[in-house]
């Protein structure tokens, strides 16, 4: 419960233990074992930095948190710890803002992000490739954005790795080798992921970050709730989901410095589950956040059922912490509790290490710091009750909260024209190229054919002609010769017929002569 200016925890005997809402950003943790209370002490500090105006996260790995959004119920139990608090006069049943979210897309928001966002270094960590897969990788990431080719989804990712694989002896020169064993063994790095749900993740509208950064108009922090239960179940793609956001978060806050209140306080629900055999990429990542978000406004709260599943590393950082109960029935589980409680500084009341075993369901060792930044004594404390319903929201109430938190623009699956749309678009052109590049090819064929055998009813025609032009002047010539011979039989008849004529002539002239010689005498 958030009030006069402190989140009030609970109470350590008759003192009021609180946190101070200007040291939220230095982190912390909620741990103990399973039924002690760690989900009702998660609950009852996002309700109150609700209350404070501040934005809330929350990983509902069990489907019970998503009870926020819905009033508590009075029962006879919880009227006397309102008594017992002390806060009759302040307390109420109420719900929370609420934004449901869900990467499956069954029971909140969808949460999708960018192939480019999460870029080749934190995608090689995820699917776990080997220094050359991930220097083959950061090649196509490169090669993606010279040729404009936009990464969104997955089917882009395996569209380009399929186009450099073709291509890469075009680009071994400028971009250095790309073997296909390398492109071979990030396409099957990618099965698991897709098969695990990251073609869901993956697209487009992508989340704005800064989205979950709002209030209500009532000036309350807004609570976000990724229903995480079969998320949880799919380690590389819960990790792919962590990394990005941790990388968004990191990028787009500004330096902030000490601020009254948190921007944002997140809450990683059974961060063991997290931890436990996560890539090293993530917990690198998770490791440098921890350390340096806090100048950027953001809290972490990791709960979990052990402190020792939290890496030291990342337990260092957390300085608020509240700590329920631990039970050591094995010498390991002793060492545990030997190890949570030398991690608080020791109050001379009481023995920490004994108290940790002692403490009773909703009771918890806490630590916060103080306006100074100092770590506070253990104190052993009372958890208040929370407002809003101890259990999941009905589906009604999660509807309600879906339909008024004005993130619908998310539910729509928009698939923009990218890489795998370009480079199927040129392989059609390719393909029509090809193709018309075939049928010209027929077409000169055809055409040559065409031109050859015109070439040759040409010759032949030339040849008839020749034959015909030959025929005809042997014609000709005969028909002269012909004509010839006629004329000169006619010449021959003619010359005759002269001769005869002239002999004749001459007879009678010859006769008449003879005649007159003879008779005139």
């Amino acid at each position: 419960m958030y009030t006069d200016g402190k989140i009030y925890i609970g109470l350590a005997g008759e003192k009021r233990v609180t946190m101070q809402l200007d040291m939220a950003n230095r982190h912390g943790l909620i741990a103990g074992a399973s039924g002690t209370g760690k989900t009702i002490t998660m609950k009852v500090m996002a309700e109150s930095f609700s209350d404070a105006g501040v934005p809330v996260f929350l990983c509902d790995v069990k489907g019970d948190v998503s009870g926020l959004a819905m009033p508590g119920a009075s029962s006879e139990s919880m009227e006397k710890r309102i008594d017992q608090f002390g806060i009759r006069d302040s307390f109420r049943y109420q719900g929370y803002p609420v934004c449901f979210w869900d990467i499956y897309q069954e029971k909140g928001h969808p949460v999708r992000a960018t192939v480019s966002d999460m870029g080749p270094e934190l995608l090689s960590g995820i699917l776990g490739l080997t220094p050359a897969q991930e220097g083959v990788l950061n090649i196509l990431f490169r090669i993606a954005d010279d040729k404009g080719l936009l990464l969104i989804d997955l089917k882009d990712l395996r569209a380009v790795l399929n186009y450099v694989s073709e291509h890469r002896a075009e680009y071994a020169a400028v971009y250095g080798n790309i073997s296909a064993q390398s492109v071979g063994g990030i396409l099957r790095a990618l099965l698991p992921l897709e098969n695990q749900g990251g073609d869901l993740f993956f697209g487009e509208p992508d989340l704005d970050i800064l989205d979950w950064m709002r209030t209500d108009a009532g000036g309350k922090g807004m609570v976000n709730i990724l229903h995480s239960v079969k998320l949880v179940q799919n380690p590389i793609l819960y990790a792919s989901f962590l990394l990005w956001m941790m990388a968004e978060l990191f990028e787009r806050l500004p330096e902030a410095g000490d601020l009254e209140k948190p921007k944002l306080v997140f809450f990683f629900d059974e961060a063991h589950m997290l931890f436990s055999d996560a890539p090293k990429t993530l917990l690198g990542r998770i490791e440098q956040m921890v350390k340096l978000i806090r100048s950027k406004g953001v809290g972490i709260y990791f709960v979990t059922q052990n402190p020792g599943d939290i890496p030291d590393s990342v337990l260092a950082q957390l300085s608020n912490r509240v700590q329920h109960a631990l039970r050591a029935y094995t010498q390991g589980e002793q060492k545990a509790v030997r190890a949570a409680a030398q991690s608080f500084r020791a109050n001379p009341a009481f023995r920490t290490e004994d108290v940790i075993m002692e403490l009773g369901v909703g009771q918890a060792l806490t630590s916060f710091l103080d306006e100074k930044g100092v770590p506070g004594m253990a104190e052993h404390t009372a958890i208040i009750c929370p407002q809003s319903f101890m259990g999941p929201a009905a589906d009604s109430a999660r509807a309600a909260s879906m339909a008024a938190d004005r993130m619908e623009k998310y539910d729509r699956y928009v698939d923009n024209e990218s890489a795998y749309e370009i480079l199927e678009e040129q392989e059609k052109l390719e393909e029509e190229q090809e193709k018309l590049g075939a049928e010209r090819a027929k077409l000169e064929k055809e055409r040559a054919e065409f031109e050859k055998q015109k070439a040759k009813a040409e010759e032949a025609a030339r040849k008839k002609k020749e034959k015909e032009e030959e025929a005809a002047a042997r014609k000709r010539e005969k028909e002269e010769e012909a004509r010839e011979r006629k004329r000169e039989r006619a010449a021959e008849r003619r010359k005759n017929q002269i001769e005869r004529t002239l002999i004749s002539t001459g007879a009678q002239v010859l006769k008449r002569g003879l005649f007159n010689t003879l008779f005139k005498k």
